[in-house]
């Protein structure tokens, strides 16, 4: 089997309800959906989820012009589908940095396998190890009264923990962990989310005036780089540090771990570089006794699959709480078990179920392309491009 057809696809997706975050207010996942096709007719798809210029640093533009420019012409066309470690060795040797370009080529080559061999890929990786993936509740950055009223929701929905972002002022953070925390009570796990937005001397002013709410932990309180501001932070408050810009290859993890600068880790994959990469970063975390939780980029029931799948089959990751979210976000919802979702790029959205992710059972992923949907939500002024083994690129419209 060979591969003859890649094609890229940009699709902006609008949310029902904006996604508020410091400096920014997410209306529309802007993702690329891949599409790779073989000579015995079999599709591999996968979705990459939300991108931006401030997380990944990668755009639907730049992960286009990667795959088409070098990745897809030395590495896919005409490549053996199911060399997937062969194929991660060549683009991580050749290409660097571009993480998420690389994770979505791994999504679809995985999602192609399972195909091909009938099963789902939960069980390329290692087959179940728990029924679902246990998840947290992701709120936007908001006031008080409306993260607190966000949260009692969230618990009454049946999830397991609470994260709430940074608003970028201190003083309404600690207002609104202490809103959060009287309306749910002591013994529900709470998360606040900087993303690196506070410098040292913010963080450190700022955590000892939150120990005293009992977080699970403060997420990524200083810039990715600094990793030694971790470590010296971590000595001198008492909430846990959680890494996740921080944490991207396994140098970082290497760093963190020799440092000591983080109690746990944020693990996604796109951020990882697609599953095989991932797998890697899960064993660094348990050698080093840390918790993972595994967040996403926001995006479809697509880009919600390979975590799902992975942290149903990981044993070290699946005994933890993650935070797999992008279809209940975009839609505004806490569940689509009963208030099934149709606008979204998977025709047959996972379920999420009483705060637990439920990973499609079909081979691959499980997941059938909703193409009414993506052709009323081309990315405008974008175009698809399909790339096949015996010609160069073609731009459709």
């Amino acid at each position: 089997m060979k591969i003859t057809k890649v094609d890229l696809i940009p699709v902006s997706t609008p949310l029902v309800k904006a996604f508020k975050m410091p400096g920014t207010n997410i209306t529309h996942i802007h993702s690329l959906v891949l599409r790779i096709e073989t000579d015995e007719g079999v599709v591999g798809v996968g979705d990459s989820g939300d991108t931006s210029s401030w997380y990944r640093g990668e755009t639907q533009d730049s992960m286009a012009a990667m795959i088409r420019d070098h990745i897809a012409p030395r590495f896919l066309l005409g490549q053996d589908p199911f060399a997937i470690e062969k194929i991660v060795g060549q683009m991580d040797t050749f290409v660097r940095d571009n993480n998420q370009a690389k994770a979505l080529v791994d999504f679809a080559l995985h999602d192609l396998k399972g195909k091909a061999f009938g099963l789902p890929v939960y069980e390329l990786l290692g087959g179940r190890t728990t029924d679902g993936s246990v998840q947290g509740w992701v709120a936007g950055a908001g006031s008080a009264e409306q993260l607190a009223a966000e949260a009692r929701r969230a618990l009454d929905a049946g999830f397991a923990l609470v994260k709430i972002k940074s608003g970028g002022d201190q003083a309404a953070d600690v207002r609104n962990v202490a809103a959060v925390r009287a309306e749910i009570g002591d013994d529900v796990r709470l998360v606040l989310d900087v993303n690196g937005f506070w410098n040292y001397d913010q963080a450190l002013t700022t955590i000892r005036k939150l120990d005293a709410y009992g977080l699970y932990c403060i997420e990524q309180p200083l810039p990715h780089h600094d990793i030694e501001g971790l470590a010296r932070l971590r000595e001198r408050v008492g909430t846990p540090i959680f890494a996740d810009e921080s944490a991207q290859e396994l140098h970082h993890l290497k760093e963190i771990i020799d440092r000591r600068a983080a109690d746990g880790l944020f693990i996604k994959l796109q951020k990882a570089g697609g599953l095989v990469k991932a797998q890697r970063w899960l064993t660094m975390a348990r050698l080093a006794g840390l918790p993972v939780m595994s967040g996403c980029m926001i995006g479809s029931g697509l880009e919600a699959s390979p975590s799902a799948h992975l942290m149903m089959s990981n044993q070290w990751a699946s005994q933890f709480t993650h935070e797999n979210l992008g279809p209940l976000i975009i839609n505004n919802q806490m569940e689509n078990a009963e208030q099934v979702i149709t606008e979204d790029i998977a025709d047959n959205v996972p379920v999420f179920r009483d705060g637990v992710l439920y990973p499609n059972e079909g081979p691959g992923f499980g997941i059938e392309l909703n193409q009414a949907f993506i052709d009323a939500n081309r990315t405008p002024g974008k175009e698809t491009v399909s790339l096949s083994a015996d010609s160069s690129s073609t731009v459709l419209a």
